[in-house]
């Protein structure tokens, strides 16, 4: 989730939850458009069935918890939650996928630790992290853009995809990621990471239809989808500049050390800017100041961080995008990294002295 509370006295923008949620929801419309265009109705389906398991999940804890129903069911959360989910999932992963994501996101990453604003841990990632450890086949099975695709499915093709696991035609999942040549196609940064791993380079590595005529065909408009809705943020003051700046500074720093020391086998920052889940990461994940840091420095050390991490994990990782294991681990460091950084309390000293 990515919602900026203000806490008297230190902060003076005031804003209803249920508001900035919408906010966050709208802002989230160019990057799903994006993949759409690119990849199908699939992410569009799995939203659905994500918000849809969300809300009736919130509505049974919040019954057993005889909280208010309807005010915190209809605050955007559990659907903000949802939204972010079925962005990340693969277009033609099985409905289950999604449905048991979001009830986890739900159920025991939010509603157990209390409710919102006690999570310390990102719902929407540590539910796809959950996912892609527990279901790695089905977690990447990430189609092609539509232009590399060597059979045509639309919208009922694709409801057969994801509920029987086959198209009305009996083509599969594998057979639709097949290229016309007859080879498998995987994600640019999954592609990058496997050929280059075989010995490659990166001149060799970029001949792959995936990477387009830029940097990642299709992903890179999903990337700049979510940065403008990102934009869209920051000028409405949702979001702390701070957090995305620093993430994505620490980002094009890492890539550009390591393409300077070696361009044979690096990629450019553009290429770790324009592909994955970067500008999604960037604006509408760490952004979350529930489980993120609370100061000023805090959130520059946090977006710091994780910035690092999805470059250390891209790299050197077993996962070819890293921002939800990046996310997560920056969340458990969330509190150490308040401790020293935020502002200490007027008349106080270090050491608890006054």
């Amino acid at each position: 989730m990515a919602f900026w509370i203000a806490s008297s006295p230190h902060n003076h923008i005031q804003k209803q939850t249920s508001a900035l949620m919408r906010l966050v929801i709208l802002a989230t419309i160019p990057g799903i458009a994006a993949q759409w265009y690119f990849f199908g109705w699939g992410n569009l389906i799995h939203i659905a069935l994500a918000i849809v398991t969300a809300l009736v999940c919130e509505f049974l804890v919040l019954s057993l918890r005889d909280k208010p129903i309807k005010t915190e069911l209809l605050d955007g959360s559990a659907i903000l939650t949802a939204v972010l989910l079925g962005i990340c999932l693969p277009a033609v992963a099985p409905w289950w996928i999604s449905v048991l994501g979001a009830a986890f996101a739900i159920l025991v990453v939010k509603q157990l630790y209390g409710g919102l604003g006690h999570n310390p841990f990102n719902p929407a990632m540590a539910a796809y992290v959950m996912l892609l450890i527990s279901f790695p086949v089905q977690m990447t099975t990430w189609l092609p853009p539509a232009p590399l695709m060597a059979i045509e499915y639309g919208f009922t093709d694709t409801l057969w995809m994801i509920f029987t696991e086959s198209t009305s035609l009996g083509y599969s999942a594998e057979q639709l990621r097949t290229h016309i040549d007859g080879y498998t196609m995987a994600t640019p940064l999954d592609t990058l990471k496997t050929t280059i791993a075989t010995g490659f380079t990166l001149a060799e590595a970029a001949k792959s239809p995936v990477f387009g005529e830029h940097f990642a065909l299709g992903w890179e408009w999903v990337n700049i989808g979510f940065l403008a809705g990102g934009l869209l943020l920051l000028a409405k003051k949702a979001i702390p500049l701070s957090t995305p700046l620093s993430f994505l500074a620490s980002l094009f720093v890492c890539s550009l050390i390591a393409h300077l020391i070696s361009p044979d086998l690096n990629p450019s920052t553009m290429f770790y800017w324009l592909s994955g889940a970067t500008m999604l990461g960037a604006f509408f994940i760490i952004t979350d100041p529930v489980s993120g840091a609370t100061s000023v420095k805090g959130r520059i050390v946090f977006g710091a961080l994780a910035g690092l991490l999805v470059f250390l994990i891209r790299k050197f990782g077993g996962y070819p995008d890293a921002v939800a294991f990046a996310v997560l681990l920056c969340n458990m460091a969330a509190p150490l990294i308040d401790v020293y950084t935020r502002p200490r309390t007027f008349g106080h000293q270090l050491g608890g002295k006054q």
